[in-house]
């Protein structure tokens, strides 16, 4: 029986763990929600008897997968029986893959478009309404009650926006195309049309984990209890998050309310919470508790509770000064015995810090930079060859091992899928086979296409005949080719070549840099977010400002363990000789006793 010592839960924790009602756990920052959402999948895995059932591991990024199934793995708790994954790989795997024919647009065939082609279909439908500066990120969109619903909020664009919406709608249904948010759409409609289908997914999952509910859209919401009520108690889940970092409401992300998820799913929900934090220091929860929207309790639990931190706030730096500002603080972070993987540099957008990023590693040429919006190549997990490239650009050694063994088995279940034989094949073939793969070539997409191909000829797999992978394999370059175009003329030359595509998939050991939302579940020692300034943070566009401005201050705050330094530098405005940005009147409002310097 899987069990743990009393080192490695909390009273909190153990108890949500053991729990045998559906629980909705509200976790503040640092309060184990991983560890915790972890041991509780492992718990129901060493439970689950049948061996054609399994447990089910919603997740709200591929990233969190993997960290997720890396530790039950190394829990020695056999992961066979686990699907995880985000809402939309379940949606594509269970309901569109098996059933898709049931549905009048799905039945004569479908291709998923990835965020490269999305992004160029917009950009040409944008084009006609140039005069309004309307850009394909002006087109973000979700579904409610079948209803899409556009987030641009700027009253001189949403006409223009939802025109454009429709005829990227028409386009989709047209060409029997397929993007993430229809993924969603279909597999509701499927599950409304066909009942039958809830019925079988609860018989096939006795058990379902949610992390991040406060950023899941009422859509997922609907797709997961239509199981649960199908399931009439045999379907138990386990729902986790933290209302306060809900921070895509404006793509129609929300924190469901205890009595809302009892009515939708027609079952009994039981609260639990986990209010320790074992991250910040007492000083540092003290900050940014004071961004709490929602009512939670927070306690400073860490080892270094009492440490002496400096929390700074600059509202008079000049933005012409703030790459030597940032310099300066990144310097006295390490010379003070900071790791350089433990700083972090926050902007709201990455065309925040494009050319920040720049300047810093240029100036600093002893430090390396990591960070998500400089990943050299398309980064689409539904993508085979983004899988196989993960293979690809990592190196056979012990600690690698199980990890590229379960990425080869995902590889070999899409090859199957795509209609490639695939039976004599298994994954540790086809590690034997990529390893024995030597090319001379310091250039990364080269390197990968040559890659690519070696294989499938080791393979003995024509996917220029396989639809679905030919055209996966056309998406993967054209969107790479696309994203190192923009890097280049960012000015960042050393994106292309193959060592820069091999860190994607190493441990980071560099100074982080990121938007807010991209660094939502990680923590560093020292964190130094700059472009706090209303129009930013929150966005112009945003319907929400007030509320959104808090969660991401929240969010900024609660990322910090020892030091954090906060800017709203003046000088910036968002056209040329226009009024410039004010700091953020929710951190602005703020009163707090900060440190100097």
């Amino acid at each position: 029986m899987f069990a743990w010592g009393p080192d490695e839960l909390n009273t909190e924790q153990g108890d949500a763990v053991i729990a045998p009602d559906n629980i909705l756990l509200m976790a503040c920052p640092g309060s184990g929600k991983t560890r915790t959402l972890t041991y509780k999948v492992a718990y129901e895995l060493d439970r689950i008897g049948d061996g054609q059932q399994k447990v089910a591991a919603i997740t709200y990024t591929h990233r969190a997968a993997d960290e997720i199934i890396e530790r039950i793995e190394n829990l020695g708790v056999a992961a066979d029986q686990l699907w995880i994954g985000t809402i939309h790989s379940f949606c594509l795997e269970w309901i569109i893959r098996p059933y898709g024919i049931y549905h009048p647009q799905l039945a004569n065939g479908y291709r998923i478009i990835d965020t490269h082609e999305r992004e160029e279909l917009l950009t040409e439908l944008c084009a006609p309404y140039a005069h309004l500066k309307i850009r394909h990120f002006d087109c973000e969109f979700y579904f409610a009650n079948h209803e899409l619903v556009a987030a641009c909020r700027d009253r001189n664009k949403r006409g223009a926006v939802l025109e454009i919406l429709e005829e990227y709608q028409a386009h989709l249904q047209e060409n029997r195309l397929l993007d993430f948010e229809f993924m969603l759409l279909y597999a509701v409609e499927l599950i409304e049309d066909h009942p039958k289908i809830a019925s079988i997914l609860a018989k096939i999952f006795p058990f379902i984990a949610i992390d991040e509910y406060q950023d899941t859209k009422g859509i997922q919401y609907e797709v997961i209890a239509s199981i649960i009520r199908a399931g009439s108690g045999n379907t138990k889940a386990f729902i986790v998050g933290d209302p306060n970092q809900g921070i895509y409401h404006s793509l129609g992300g929300y924190p469901i309310m205890l009595d809302d998820l009892r009515q939708i799913t027609g079952q009994h929900f039981e609260l639990m919470e986990l209010v320790r934090n074992y991250r910040s220091s007492l000083r540092i929860v003290d900050f940014f508790s004071n961004f709490r929207l929602e009512a939670s309790r927070i306690e400073a639990c860490s080892s270094h509770r009492a440490f002496n931190s400096t929390i700074t706030y600059d509202q008079n730096l000049l933005r012409e000064n703030l790459q030597g500002e940032l310099i300066r603080l990144i310097r006295s972070s390490i010379e003070s015995g900071i790791s350089p993987h433990e700083v972090c540099v926050i902007a709201p957008q990455w065309v925040h810090l494009a050319s920040v990023t720049r300047f810093l590693a240029a100036s600093l040429p002893e430090f390396r930079f990591d960070g998500p919006g400089m990943v050299p190549f398309a980064k689409d997990p539904l993508n085979i060859w983004f899988k196989v490239s993960r293979i690809a650009l990592t190196s056979a050694s012990p600690g690698m091992y199980v990890r590229r063994m379960r990425w080869a088995a995902e590889v070999l279940h899409d090859l199957n899928s795509a209609g490639a034989h695939t039976e004599a094949l298994s994954p540790a073939l086809l590690l034997k086979f990529s390893n024995g793969i030597a090319i001379n070539e310091t250039e990364g997409l080269p390197y990968l296409r040559t890659f690519f191909e070696e294989l499938c000829l080791k393979l003995r797999i024509e996917y220029r005949r396989l639809a679905k992978l030919a055209s996966d394999f056309e998406a993967f370059f054209a969107g790479s080719e696309s994203r190192i175009e923009r890097l280049l003329r960012e000015g960042a030359q050393f994106m292309s070549d193959v060592e820069s595509f091999r860190r994607v998939f190493q441990a980071r050991n560099g100074i982080t840099v990121s938007t807010i939302h991209g660094v939502k579940g990680a923590e560093f020692d020292v964190v130094i977010a700059y472009g706090l300034l209303e129009g930013m943070v929150p966005h112009f566009n945003d319907p929400n400002p007030l509320q959104s401005a808090t969660r991401l201050l929240y969010v900024i705050g609660s990322r910090a363990r020892k030091h954090l330094h906060l800017i709203s530098e003046r000088g910036r405005a968002p056209w040329r000789n226009g009024p410039e940005y004010q700091p953020t009147e929710v951190l602005r409002d703020c009163v707090f006793p900060y440190d100097v310097g």
